[in-house]
């Protein structure tokens, strides 16, 4: 008695835009400001005096907790991403890299000239790509989560 394990399709077009999705993030938080949050100057009074107790009241000590908590979570998105494309092999990687992790804006054919490649050898390399990052950052999509997703 032999047994069978089918892997489930993957949706290659939920999972690229997931993928994509996820790269743009990782764009965006590069470029974030964490400046935002600043703790307010004017005091606030109360008629009610405040009770001792282990809680934060200060708006300075709120923001300061909040923007640490934001930019962990910020450094170890970064760090994440960073670490499944080093696990790439190297021409997936190049592409990534100078697709999506460069400042400036570039096409896809700006890429595969400016790295040697002819426009069918890019695709293939940059769809394998996108489905090896899908599953290292386990956000693959498969046929019955997109068709289950439709029917609700």
């Amino acid at each position: 008695m032999q047994l069978t394990f089918e892997l489930p399709e993957i949706d290659r077009e939920a999972t690229r835009n997931a993928v994509e999705s996820i790269l743009d993030k990782y764009r965006m938080y590069l470029l974030m400001d964490p400046e935002d949050n600043e703790p307010k100057i004017t005091s606030t009074f109360k008629l009610v005096p405040s009770a001792p107790s282990n809680q934060f009241h200060s708006s300075t000590e709120d923001t300061a907790i909040k923007k640490i908590d934001q930019e962990k979570k910020r450094k170890d998105f970064i760090s994440r991403i960073q670490r499944a494309v080093n696990r790439l092999a190297y021409q997936e990687r190049s592409i990534i890299i100078n697709r999506y992790f460069k400042e400036d804006d570039i096409f896809d054919y700006e890429v595969y000239n400016q790295l040697g490649f002819s426009e069918r050898k890019y695709y293939r390399i940059k769809a394998r790509a996108f489905y090896k990052l899908a599953l290292i950052l386990k956000i693959e999509v498969y046929e019955e989560e997109a068709k289950g997703g439709e029917a609700s």
